[in-house]
């Protein structure tokens, strides 16, 4: 049997790779987030209710995971690694705010599908050009080269 690589004790649970991988992962969406809040694409009502944080990182996870025509809450649930109570109050909140939309299923009379709306979309393309700019700015931070390694690396360890 491997022996266990030793790890200091004070200290191990603030320097291990998953603890600066959440930490990077906090860092970029309150970045995002905050060019959300001042992006001129993003309807005021909305801008303020990210510059309150009312808006967060689990609404993201719709901006993330809503398929472009569509999705069945379960599927949008699933995507996101959310249970479907969760993600059903994450899709009532955008609903109220006229991100989204419940609309009938063409392909089942039974199910409703989650759309972006108007507001939504534009929501959605704001949300790029942040995504964009906060990878750029990562990216002068570390460097092209050390970011390059990073998302090869990430890219191989999700594939796995």
């Amino acid at each position: 049997m491997p022996e266990l690589p030793t790890f200091d004790p004070a200290t191990w649970r603030q320097t291990h790779l998953g603890h600066w991988l959440r930490l990077a992962l906090e860092q970029f969406d309150a970045r995002v987030m905050a060019l959300m809040a001042r992006h001129t694409a993003v309807p005021l009502g909305l801008a303020n209710l990210v510059a309150r944080e009312q808006v967060g990182a689990a609404h993201i996870h719709i901006t993330r995971h809503l398929a472009p025509e569509g999705s069945r809450l379960t599927d949008l649930a699933h995507r996101a690694g959310m249970s479907k109570q969760a993600m059903g109050t994450l899709v009532n909140q955008c609903e109220a705010w006229g991100m989204v939309t419940r609309e009938p299923d063409p392909a089942d009379a039974r199910a409703r599908q989650v759309r972006f709306t108007a507001t939504g979309l534009a929501w959605l393309g704001a949300y790029r050009d942040a995504v964009a700019q906060a990878e750029a700015e990562l990216r002068q931070a570390v460097g092209d080269e050390v970011a390059t390694v990073i998302t090869l690396g990430l890219e191989a360890y999700c594939s796995q």
